[in-house]
């Protein structure tokens, strides 16, 4: 049964790993991870990423049909999701789920057949156990393949990233709007946290809020620190829905800029825009990087690894803008493509005064240049708090 019809969003997605699949020889591919899953189905299953061992697989053929597999405690939530394909579900005290889903394989054909899977996630003693109880079949890692299909996001993927950016760009800028001196970090985390839910998303991850001299911490959460006039506010949040995640960091400042801050940020915000102008398909990942490492330089600012990452289903992606754009493949570098997707962050945790400054953003890479996905709040100044 194909699930084309009934999730028309990811039919591109479909039709481009059934490609890769084929190009690759294999004759399905099974989808393991949170990420995995979710690219294929549209939805991540609740507790897959909190709890190892409940299983959740999407198996895809070579021809293009695709069967679910998951544990009981989740069909009732699986099933109100994609209530067209064959589910198969295992019972979490009474099964062994390798042995279900090796009965599973055998059905659809796949007893003898080269299979692709994510070997990065599913735990070793598992995939032990089903290559015992298939030894006719012939497993291969497919991780990096899907890696690379996540780089290039479908239109439908970057309308969702464009509008999670926008969320938590707006829930930072109103959380700020909302405190003042006196008020705390948790304070900026209620409002913050709060707006985000009524902006849209499902649910958030990574949230940062740093300030005074814990701006310099690179990813802390909310204290009882209460603000003080001169402090410096780092705030990020990563806005969540359907798998997919955008983070945004926006810096402030109570009623008034500490010592340099604002020259500080000003060639931050310019690197911002650098970034911007040089983003295109095509463009040398090493090159934008060099060229940002320089800026700091001329302000005796040290410098980081990366300015940005692709971003979408994984919190970090490839490519980087980075000393190292790949993963695994130190030196060499990588050019961008139409329809990645980067979280850029221009930032300085050690400035030299005591705090810390970032400003991050998501992009997209398009045929004629980068588009500006978190454009609710005008960086080019340092907010004001109070």
């Amino acid at each position: 049964m194909t699930l084309h019809a009934t999730l028309s969003p990811r039919e591109e997605i479909i039709t481009r790993q059934v490609a890769a699949m084929r190009s690759d020889g294999l004759d399905a591919n099974i989808s393991c991870s949170p990420e995995g899953f979710a690219h294929l189905t549209g939805f991540v299953v609740p507790s897959q990423p909190l709890i190892r061992h409940r299983h959740a697989m999407a198996i895809l053929s070579a021809a293009g049909d695709l069967s679910l597999f998951g544990v009981d405690m989740e069909e009732s939530t699986i099933r109100r999701q994609a209530p067209a394909p064959h589910l198969t579900v295992w019972a979490e005290f009474r099964d062994d789920p390798m042995a279900v889903l090796a009965d599973r394989l055998t059905t659809l054909g796949l007893g003898s057949a080269r299979i692709g899977i994510e070997l990065d996630y599913l735990p070793a003693a598992d995939f032990a156990r089903l290559v015992r109880l298939m030894p006719a079949a012939r497993f291969e890692p497919i991780d990096a393949m899907l890696a690379r299909l996540r780089q290039i996001k479908t239109p439908a993927e970057i309308a969702l990233l464009r509008e999670l950016s926008r969320i938590a760009d707006r829930a930072i800028a109103d959380a700020y709007a909302a405190v003042g001196p006196g008020s705390s970090e948790m304070d900026i985390a209620a409002a913050l946290t709060r707006r985000v839910y009524e902006l849209g998303a499902e649910h958030f991850k990574l949230l940062i809020v740093a300030t005074g001299e814990r701006s310099q911490l690179p990813n802390v959460g909310p204290t009882a620190r209460i603000l003080q006039k001169g402090d410096i506010c780092r705030v990020e949040i990563f806005a969540v829905r359907a798998g997919y995640q955008a983070g945004v960091c926006r810096t402030a400042y109570v009623v008034e800029p500490p010592p340099m801050a604002e020259k500080i940020w000003s060639l931050l915000a310019d690197c911002k825009q650098r970034i911007l102008d040089q983003v295109r398909p095509g463009a040398s990942c090493l090159a934008i990087y060099q060229d940002f490492i320089g800026r700091l330089a001329t302000m005796n600012l040290p410098p980081i690894s990366f300015v940005a990452h692709g971003i979408g289903l994984h919190l970090h992606e490839d490519p980087y803008i980075g000393e190292t754009p790949t993963i695994g493949r130190p030196g060499q570098d990588t050019r961008l493509e139409d329809g990645m997707v980067l979280g850029f962050e221009p930032l300085c945790y050690r400035t030299g005064f005591g705090y810390g400054m970032q400003n991050k953003d998501l992009l997209c890479v398009t045929a004629s240049g980068a588009e500006l996905l978190s454009d609710h709040t005008n960086t080019d100044r340092l907010i004001r708090v109070g």
